[in-house]
């Protein structure tokens, strides 16, 4: 009997130890740590530019591909992180088969952390995805606008308050002869909506499912 070959055999792990500990001393501010085969630098957000510059061109290093850049909404999970943002930033060296992850946390008063677009051409567009989602400013970036949602949409789909069924809702005004916008109605001969919460919020009708049910389990196939 053969035995499958474990998923980190194609892994160089002491490879990554001994790249933590490089960074470790060209990034002292930095917290390095390895998490899910990855190596983790946490910097602040001023810092961003320069450390994916470092790892893009140090010869050692040469992280030369942004594969994304993605938002974080820590939202009532304070004990994961007490800031409310963070912006994580996953780059993939070529030559030495090995990928990384900067992150930086920002508060929720005023999101915001300098652009890279001029060290990856690539993070134009996750840049205006990651702002569109979660209204977090690029500073710097040259053409920062909603890419995946309307210009006049309100609001940010992936941060947590966000509401499930939003804010205003699309319909086509006759008299106007154009797309317009309203508010949500949302009207449910079954349920009330007491606005609580989407899920926890249906109020009166919970044993409707039940009463009309006109098939027992054990019948149905």
């Amino acid at each position: 009997m053969t035995t499958t070959p474990h998923i980190d055999t194609h892994l160089d792990l002491p490879g990554l130890k001994a790249m933590q500990d490089y960074l470790a001393k060209k990034l002292p501010d930095a917290i390095l740590e390895i998490a899910v085969r990855e190596l983790t630098i946490t910097v602040a957000a001023d810092n961003v530019p320069f450390t994916i510059k470092l790892l893009r061109d140090d010869k050692k290093l040469l992280f030369t591909q942004l594969t994304d850049v993605c938002g974080v909404d820590y939202l009532g999970a304070k004990q994961l992180h007490p800031a409310r943002f963070a912006v994580v930033y996953h780059l993939l060296s070529m030559p030495h088969n090995q990928r990384v992850r900067v992150k930086t946390y920002l508060d929720a008063t005023n999101p915001a952390v300098p652009t890279i677009t001029s060290l990856h051409a690539a993070a134009g567009w996750y840049e205006r995805e990651t702002y569109d989602m979660y209204g977090i400013n690029f500073v710097g970036h040259p053409d920062l606008r909603r890419l995946l949602t309307d210009y006049d949409f309100v609001g940010h789909p992936l941060r947590k308050d966000f509401p499930l069924e939003g804010f205003v809702e699309v319909y086509y005004d006759a008299k106007e002869k154009r797309v317009a916008y309203k508010p949500v109605d949302l009207p449910q001969e079954l349920r009330h909506f007491d606005r609580v919460s989407e899920w926890k919020g249906i109020t009166g009708n919970t044993g409707l499912a039940e009463t009309d049910n006109t098939f027992n389990s054990q019948e149905f196939k």
